[in-house]
């Protein structure tokens, strides 16, 4: 840390994975949860910037597991996470137990139910996570064999989340032909999700002939507003269950 000081290096990231030592275990990461522990106190104390590197899906990996990992991690407080989820790739060790139906990767649709959950618990410890997903690559794509990945899979997590916050509002009202939603202008796209396929999902859950969604600067970032006969009810993403 010294050395690291002396070069003038500000920020590290630690390759977490899991905070559950028998995830690491099974994952041969060759580190267990009181290393990164150890690691991240040691770095901050030193006043450097700590990121955290998590997967989810390893083998002996849960919902739960993932998040009391979580939970520890809130602990530490580090400045930033990046979560990423496990695939299996052509010549890792995993494809031998996937090979062998030893390990069975989440689904693209299991990935973002977690990532969800995970997202907004951290948003709520004021906890950014800078990236979800892998950079797409020729290299990534010509060796893939197994796992939910997706291009766009921190869009697909957000937008995930912009949908259940428009079914609370939803939910809240008396049944309409219509629907008019407010949103911060950036945040439009999450709440249209990819190919319009909110829009489409709500119309029939909901048996509504037209909906509209509209950008403006002053609402929150976070909030959508549903404009309604009984008047505007709002709802930020932290107040999802």
């Amino acid at each position: 840390l010294s050395l690291l000081k002396e070069y003038g290096v500000k920020t590290v990231e630690i390759r977490t994975q899991s905070m559950i030592d028998q995830v690491l275990s099974f994952s041969h990461r060759g580190h267990w949860a009181e290393d990164t522990i150890s690691a991240t106190t040691r770095l901050k104390r030193r006043g450097f910037e700590v990121g955290l590197h998590l997967m989810i899906g390893l083998p002996g990996d849960t919902l739960d597991r993932f998040l009391q990992t979580l939970n520890r991690i809130i602990d530490l407080k580090p400045s930033f996470l990046r979560i990423h989820p496990t695939l299996v790739l052509r010549g890792a060790p995993l494809e031998i137990l996937w090979q062998n139906k030893n390990y069975s990767p989440l689904s693209l649709e299991e990935t973002i139910e977690w990532l969800k959950k995970g997202v907004i618990k951290l948003e709520r410890a004021s906890i950014p996570v800078v990236r979800i997903g892998l950079q797409p690559t020729q290299e990534l794509e010509d060796h893939l064999l197994a796992g939910p990945y997706h291009p766009a899979l921190h869009q697909l997590v957000h937008s995930a989340i912009a949908y259940d916050m428009a079914t609370h509002l939803l939910q809240m009202v008396q049944k309409e032909s219509q629907a008019f939603f407010l949103c911060y202008p950036k945040e439009v796209s999450n709440l249209r999700g990819q190919g319009n396929e909110n829009m489409l999902k709500l119309r029939d859950r909901f048996g509504l002939r037209e909906i509209f969604v509209l950008g403006r600067e002053e609402v929150p970032r976070g909030s959508i507003i549903l404009q309604s006969q009984a008047g505007n009810i709002s709802i930020h993403r932290r107040d999802l269950c």
